[in-house]
């Protein structure tokens, strides 16, 4: 599966961000946001969106929750390939059912690692770290007559105060997602899964399975496998919730192949 980017990072291109600008009251005094109509369509080319572990419980009955193969960075798998979200409508509408994850509700503000892009105002200051608040300067609920601006005065307003502290607290759910993905390792629970889409012969019968890429989930076999020091260790530490809707969240893909033949079906063909 692709990889979609998460956590703190430094400017650059970042998934669904296309212009990335550190907040400041010189560039942006007069910009702020405004109600559009399908604010959330900007997640139509992305089919992968991070996750943290305190979303797992309402993000697993919506979606499969599998983890990147490289960064083990848990993801909501919304589609089976880029350019193709299953839960977006044709014309960018978000299936009001759905769990949106707060890796797409804190946009178009981003936290990003300070480094050497420059001397932005203000910044959010974390433990050990600075990190500067960023905006999508392409958002299209950007406003210079905005319903709710980025600056009252001289300061920040409420609405930028409490975007600022839901980026630190996403942080902090970061950092302890983290935490759980090295929990797994250590333990030898992760397992690398291929994803295959059913396919079928001239005269009707099931065919080979197209393969289309693969995952990382955790292992039940591996998982039923621990000592049982292990096992209570884990439980002890909080995470056993959050490893059985992961689990129970990979009965989903059905879902996902459904949606995207009926998107697929109603897509019409190029001439």
């Amino acid at each position: 599966m692709t990889t979609a980017g998460g956590g703190q990072q430094t400017l650059g291109k970042i998934l669904f961000y296309r212009q990335l600008e550190p907040l400041s009251i010189e560039k942006h005094r007069t910009l702020g946001v405004s109600q559009v109509s399908n604010p959330f369509s900007f997640l139509a080319d992305t089919h992968l969106v991070p996750l943290t572990v305190d979303e797992f419980g309402l993000a697993a009955v919506c979606y499969p929750i599998i983890f990147d193969t490289q960064s083990k960075t848990p993801l909501a798998v919304m589609g089976l390939r880029p350019g193709m979200n299953v839960f977006l409508g044709a014309d960018g509408s978000l299936d009001p059912e759905v769990y949106l994850p707060a890796f797409a509700r804190r946009y178009p503000f981003l936290p990003v690692m300070a480094g050497q892009e420059g001397q932005p105002q203000p910044a959010a200051t974390q433990e050990g770290d600075r990190v500067l608040v960023c905006i999508d300067r392409a958002a299209k609920m950007l406003s210079s007559t905005p319903e709710l601006p980025f600056f009252e005065g001289e300061k920040p307003s409420r609405y930028t105060q409490e975007a600022i502290q839901f980026c630190r607290e996403f942080d902090m759910l970061g950092k302890r997602t983290q935490e759980f993905v090295k929990l797994i390792e250590d333990n030898g629970l992760f397992e690398l899964t291929p994803l295959s889409l059913p396919r079928a012969n001239a005269d009707g019968t099931p065919g080979e399975p197209q393969k289309i890429g693969e995952y990382l989930r955790i292992s039940e076999a591996k998982l039923n496998a621990l000592p049982k020091d292990k096992y209570l260790d884990l439980r002890d530490k909080g995470v056993s919730a959050v490893m059985h809707a992961h689990l129970l969240s990979l009965g989903l893909w059905p879902k996902i192949l459904s949606r995207a033949a009926r998107i697929q079906a109603s897509t019409p063909l190029s001439n």
